[in-house]
């Protein structure tokens, strides 16, 4: 991909008009064990200059020397440290770095709900980072980790360490694990899980191995369950076409050239050299690449360009000549910061951090047919950080054909608070809430009050406003003693007039004369006063009712009490005590009346009588 994106750019000349660009090739990627690149040489020719081009690569995981040189682009390495400047200013890279992965999955597991997972890394830079990262990430959320384990290194099938961290798996009860890992690690710990049967997990993966061809060989990996991967933003095929037809001639020149050789006995001078630009000996390629490495491809197919537009920018060839003045390799690392293009569909720009702005495509293997196969189900995008899942198109490799579920405890029922049983907050028991309180979202393990004015059924999530029950107007029991009342304050209204009419005749007389009239009166004003216990209560119903009812009845009841004693004790008192029978009928009646209002004020001023609700639980 490199000498084709080199033989692109200098057989046009639109970027680099009378530029020709070179590169040095230093094997560095093929062993993820490596220290690092070859020793630096001088920066003539291990920098990135104006007229050569020089590939670094970094291994996968590894931490590389790499602040003494004067630029690097990087199509594979993703560690999230290689963005401090301070430790690697001159570091860029066309892949994303691993901190928007582990965003992508952190926001994957957020969106089907997975709240208990498990967490495994290879055991290198690039597992235990990424592992570092997302167990951050998933402690401040409700995401609990169950477990978080390393997958070690140089291991086989009959490792006791990989059985061992495969049945913690098991002991867990985790229905989702995360494997942040590289191809090399992630291979055998897959045979392990097919050979203990460990089948119907889901399984996420970094980008590293999710389609790598050596893991979807595992014989028997298609019975273990559900693998969503991360992929790095798909790339537009138009370039993988015409990446195909080069190499393609290419290794068809390459043929040719070795048969004539072989034929002539040998070849010197620029045919020798010729022949060994090609030189299909040192990696054979296959026809057609699997995804992985295509997506390899095109990063560095973009770090090639990225470089191209640097020195197009430096050079001042956007006048259709370039100037032949020196450059410098700072110079040319901050036009490569600064470069903003569009390559195949695919936006090219580096942030603050060196790392390129791009996404992932969400895949899931498919099992389905007779082979191998992966769909798209969903892409995360940056700036802003954000997931889109497209149901309709997973297949879940499950019983049920649903989406599985990973909780340590089923979620609590409406109204009942959590009351955690470990260290995991994931992990609880549900308790209901009692009356009188209610479980508020904000805060699912305490049960709060309601207030004064409210009320709450046990399991509640809300308090209610209490509802004021009075005797109302409508109700049938209010009309009952409404029509009652009238009918007889109607009764006594007759009765008044019968006597007022017969006011002159004995029988009215010894009934105790005008004084009927008061005794009738008091009574329709003691039934007046149940007009004032219907309706809502209020201030002045208070200070009425309670007057009006005694002062009306003491009156009547004084009527009643001066007429009597004076039938009983009219002889025997008037003998005996003639005075105190004079000062009985001039005083008696309102000393009683005085005493009954008097009462009633007591009642009245201390303290004043004003509504007050009761609470009366009725759930």
């Amino acid at each position: 991909a490199m000498r084709f994106a080199v033989e692109e750019i200098n057989n046009s000349s639109a970027l680099l008009p009378n530029v020709t660009l070179g590169y040095d090739i230093h094997d560095t990627c093929s062993d993820d064990s490596a220290p690092g690149p070859l020793p630096a040489q001088p920066l003539q020719e291990t920098g990135c200059l104006c007229r050569q081009l020089s590939g670094c690569c970094c291994p996968r995981g590894a931490q590389p020397p790499f602040s003494r040189l004067p630029l690097q682009i990087s199509y594979e390495a993703s560690l999230e440290t290689l963005s401090l400047k301070r430790f690697y200013p001159s570091f860029l890279r066309t892949i994303p770095s691993d901190r928007q992965q582990v965003k992508a999955i952190f926001l994957l597991l957020q969106q089907f709900g997975w709240a208990w997972v498990a967490l495994l890394g290879s055991d290198n830079a690039y597992g235990r980072d990424g592992l570092d990262a997302l167990y951050k990430l998933l402690s401040a959320s409700d995401v609990c980790v169950a477990y978080r384990g390393i997958i070690p290194v140089n291991k086989d099938t009959s490792s006791p360490e990989l059985h061992k961290l495969v049945r913690i798996l098991t002991d867990v009860r985790v229905n989702v694990t995360v494997v942040f890992s590289n191809r090399r690690s992630a291979r055998p710990f897959f045979e392990v899980v097919v050979r203990r049967n460990v089948t119907g997990m889901v399984w996420v993966g970094s980008e590293d191995w999710s389609l790598s061809q050596t893991i979807w060989e595992v014989p028997g990996i298609q019975h273990i369950g559900s693998v969503i991967g991360m992929l790095v933003e798909k790339t537009e095929p138009t370039m993988l076409e015409r990446f195909e037809s080069w190499k393609a001639a290419e290794e068809s020149a390459a043929a040719d050239c070795a048969g004539s050789t072989e034929a002539e006995g040998g070849i010197g001078g620029s045919a020798q050299l010729d022949c060994t630009q090609r030189c299909t000996g040192c990696h054979l390629l296959t026809t057609a690449p699997n995804t992985y490495d295509a997506q390899a491809s095109f990063n560095v197919y973009s770090a090639v360009y990225a470089v191209a537009h640097g020195l197009h920018d430096l050079l001042g060839c956007a006048s259709g000549v370039c100037s032949k003045g020196t450059v410098y390799p700072w110079q040319l690392l901050q036009k490569i910061k600064q470069v903003n293009f569009t390559l195949y569909k695919s936006r090219i720009s580096f942030d603050a951090n060196g790392d390129i702005h791009k996404g992932y495509d969400i895949i899931m293997w498919n099992w389905s047919g007779l082979s191998w196969a992966f769909d798209v189900i969903g892409t995360f995008r940056v700036n802003p950080d954000r997931l889109s899942i497209d149901q309709g198109k997973i297949l879940w490799h499950t019983k049920d054909r649903q989406a599985p579920t990973s909780v340590c405890s089923e979620a609590c029922q409406p109204g009942e608070k959590r009351l955690q049983q470990s260290r995991h907050r994931c992990c609880f028991s549900c308790v209901a809430c009692p009356s009188g309180t209610f479980l508020n979202r904000s805060d699912l393990y305490s049960c709060q009050s309601c207030g004064v004015d409210e009320w709450a059924p046990a399991r509640s999530e809300a308090c209610f406003n209490r509802t004021i029950e009075f005797l109302s107007w409508s109700e049938p029991i209010s009309w009952v003693l409404l029509t009652s009342t009238v009918l007889l304050m109607l009764l006594m209204a007759g009765l008044a007039v019968l006597f007022a009419l017969n006011t002159s005749t004995p029988v009215v007389k010894s009934a105790g004369g005008k004084m009927c009239f008061l005794m009738l009166g008091s009574l329709a004003c003691a039934c007046s006063s149940l007009f004032c216990y219907f309706g809502e209560p209020a201030w002045h119903t208070c200070l009425l009712r309670l007057p009006l009812f005694a002062i009306s009845f003491t009156v009547f009841l004084s009527c009643v009490a001066t007429r009597s004693f004076q039938i009983i004790c009219i002889f025997k008192l008037n003998a005996r005590w003639p005075a105190l029978y004079e000062a009985w009928l001039r005083r008696g009646f309102w000393a009683m009346v005085n005493i009954g209002a008097g009462g009633c004020k007591s009642c009245l001023v201390l303290p004043s009588p004003v509504p007050v609700p009761s609470q009366c639980p009725r759930w």
